[in-house]
């Protein structure tokens, strides 16, 4: 991702407001010197710790929080830019009892999993503002009924279309299947270009793109509870046969078989592309000065059956680890970092979506970032990854079942009954 730059001088007062705030009680019966002892205890120096930080936008922020509480200085761990890598470096930490870490930016679709292991502690709704967050980022911090996490940024896929190709054929963006098909289908070849693409290699980007397509039609992968399969249904192969169908009727690309989120993004910014499925990322990268598609393009929801469908939530969620040796301290960081103005920073900073509401008809935000309104939209309409204790296994078999079946090895109904029993056993594990 390239990421833009902006310049905030509210963080220090945000900072200062904060400091007086506690994250954890002390019991009301402790004794005056018991309870000084144990809210002394809860505070002081910590680390953060998160995927590389490719732009160094995050280290500002510590930095105006550090100014602010010369006490309680955190420390940011820069994991590698890999999720999966990121994500084994702290579960081997977070398994040993280590301390090293206090507050983890984690993905969402990791909360469930590192609640059912008991790696970060249960948080209290009260603490932190969550009405004034986007609803559906909230359920990605919840696991059994608790509050495990706070939500930090956020994400959702957008449609990228050619608006130039689209308005000189007198055609509206698509809002359904069938009008994304014909039009990739008939439409590109007059351009030389390619129709359609996401991001298909067996990663978890294809996990992301075929529940999709998946909660689009209807159906879903499994319940809410995480512990039941959902996916044997007719909208389950309903969304696999409209994958399965692009790429068999070459609207989708073979090359996109082997695309992740830069394959695909470069695929569109050069032009080769008449439609891509992508994060709000790609908007500022294909608008930048040199890019192939500058001022050509637009974004808007992706499409479903009979209308726009829905799109799986990303982003990351701020937890405190059960084994933070400030507790106190780390979730005021995490109250700091999930105020207005640090969000507002988020955004101008880092071009990371907040998870704020108000930031998103913010008219100043919205001129710098004409995406917003339609980020809202997808985003409410949006839907978490399954929820599942035992998600990295979940998200492989989807992975490896999505790859036979858009490479032609199985029909949607062989896929949907393999994947059934595969998440039938995953699920049998717990």
């Amino acid at each position: 991702m390239r990421w833009m730059r902006a310049a905030g001088r509210a963080l220090l007062v945000a900072a200062v407001v904060l400091a007086g705030h506690a994250g954890f009680g002390v019991r009301a019966d402790s004794g005056a010197a018991d309870s000084g002892a144990a809210a002394s205890a809860a505070r002081g120096p910590m680390t953060l710790v998160t995927a590389g930080d490719l732009t160094g936008y995050l280290s500002p922020l510590l930095d105006d929080w550090n100014r602010g509480h010369p006490g309680e200085r955190v420390t940011l761990v820069e994991l590698p830019e890999s999720a999966d890598e990121t994500r084994a470096q702290m579960i081997s930490e977070l398994r040993s009892g280590s301390h090293r870490f206090d507050v983890l930016n984690i993905d969402v679709a990791w909360t469930p999993e590192f609640a059912a292991a008991g790696w970060i502690a249960p948080l209290e709704r009260r603490r932190f503002p969550l009405d004034a967050f986007l609803p559906p980022v909230v359920d990605t911090a919840t696991f059994d009924g608790r509050l495990y996490a706070v939500p930090y940024v956020t994400n959702a896929g957008l449609l990228y279309y050619r608006k130039d190709i689209l308005d000189r054929e007198g055609e509206a963006p698509p809002r359904t299947w069938a009008e994304l098909a014909r039009q990739a289908r008939t439409l590109a070849p007059k351009y030389g270009m390619d129709g359609y693409a996401g991001q298909f290699l067996p990663y978890e980007g294809l996990t992301v793109n075929v529940t999709e397509a998946v909660h689009s039609a209807g159906g879903s992968v499994l319940r809410d509870d995480g512990a039941h399969v959902a996916v044997d249904s007719d909208a389950a192969r309903a969304g696999l046969r409209f994958l399965a169908d692009g790429v068999r009727d070459g609207w989708i690309p073979r090359e996109a078989l082997g695309y992740k989120e830069e394959e695909s993004r470069r695929a569109f910014q050069e032009g080769r592309l008449l439609f891509l499925r992508n994060w709000p990322y790609v908007y500022a990268d294909a608008g930048a000065e040199g890019s192939e598609v500058a001022g050509r393009f637009g974004a808007v929801p992706l499409p479903g059956p009979d209308g726009p469908g829905a799109s799986v939530l990303g982003g990351s969620n701020l937890a405190v680890s059960s084994h933070a040796r400030h507790p106190a301290s780390a979730a005021d960081l995490i109250a700091y970092l999930t105020s207005e103005p640090v969000q507002r920073q988020v955004l101008t900073r880092g071009a990371l979506p907040p998870v704020r509401a108000a930031l998103y008809e913010d008219p100043e935000l919205v001129r710098a970032h004409p995406y917003l309104p339609t980020l809202r939209q997808s985003v409410l309409s949006a839907v978490p990854r399954p929820k599942s204790p035992r998600y990295d296994q979940v998200s492989l078999a989807v992975q490896a079942v999505a790859q036979d079946l858009l490479a032609g090895r199985q029909t949607p109904e062989q896929a949907v009954a393999r994947l059934t029993r595969e998440l039938a056993a995953i699920s049998r594990k717990g």
